[in-house]
């Protein structure tokens, strides 16, 4: 029948050491974020996990080797078949340092990250919208929970001295330590061999004479005076003497 409501059913899981919020807690969020969005959907299921899982997953999905907040895995159910609409990792220790930083109970950091991976899973993208997606977000917040939304937009961070390495195939990963070293060596390396452009020489100053005593005018060669002439000068001879001797 047309009007009979649709059995919501959320499947829960947890592989981390803290502990989340489960159906009592988020369940009329839950219930609220499907009425308004995917009336259609019967279903999605929610997972807690560590660091470390939730690293994994990033880097296998999304080529990023280091870990997140939220990941949203959105369902394609065919027409007719159970309408799962898809499954929402959360990272509980991320979760636990993002509530600390904004002075908020884990509860309330996790209800945002339901909100932002609910929205993923309904085709929202916020890195490809003009900021639809964080707008009705915040919305959803003010509506929902009847608080004001959190920031989504805090720097989570990365370890000092981490380096993005760009792949072959254009994914980008996170190293650190050694990896991180090479990766910088590599990239001086690149710059070093780089041709650098020749220096084109500096343009010849002008010589411009300071203040002194003027120079003489040339005067033409029609004008000038003619030369005297040289005096040649005679030598007299002595006159020839006779000797006292007769032969």
């Amino acid at each position: 029948m047309s009007g009979e409501a649709i059995e919501f059913k959320v499947d829960w899981s947890s592989r981390s050491k803290l502990r989340g919020p489960g159906e009592r807690s988020l369940g009329g969020l839950l219930e609220g974020l499907r009425q308004r969005l995917a009336p259609h959907a019967e279903g999605l299921s929610i997972s807690y996990v560590d660091d470390r899982a939730m690293r994994k997953l990033n880097r296998e999905h999304r080529g990023i080797n280091q870990t997140t907040d939220v990941l949203s895995f959105p369902a394609e159910p065919e027409k007719g078949a159970y309408q799962h609409l898809g499954d929402l990792v959360i990272s509980l220790p991320v979760a636990e340092k993002m509530a600390k930083k904004l002075g908020v109970s884990r509860k309330r950091e996790i209800e945002t990250l339901v909100i932002h991976g609910f929205l993923h899973l309904c085709g929202h993208d916020h890195e490809r919208d003009a900021g639809e997606m964080l707008e009705l977000q915040a919305q959803l917040e003010r509506e929902l929970l009847e608080e004001e939304p959190l920031p989504m937009a805090l720097k989570r961070g990365r370890k000092p001295g981490s380096k993005v390495k760009v792949l072959k195939g254009g994914a980008r990963v996170v190293v650190t330590g050694r990896a991180a070293k090479a990766l910088t060596r590599s990239q001086e390396a690149k710059k070093a061999k780089a041709p650098r452009k020749a220096a084109e020489p500096a343009p010849k100053a002008k010589v411009t004479r300071g203040p002194g005593r003027p120079r003489k005018a040339e005067t033409p060669a029609s004008a000038q005076a003619p030369a005297a002439p040289k005096r040649t000068i005679r030598r007299k001879r002595a006159p020839r003497t006779r000797s006292g001797i007769i032969a």
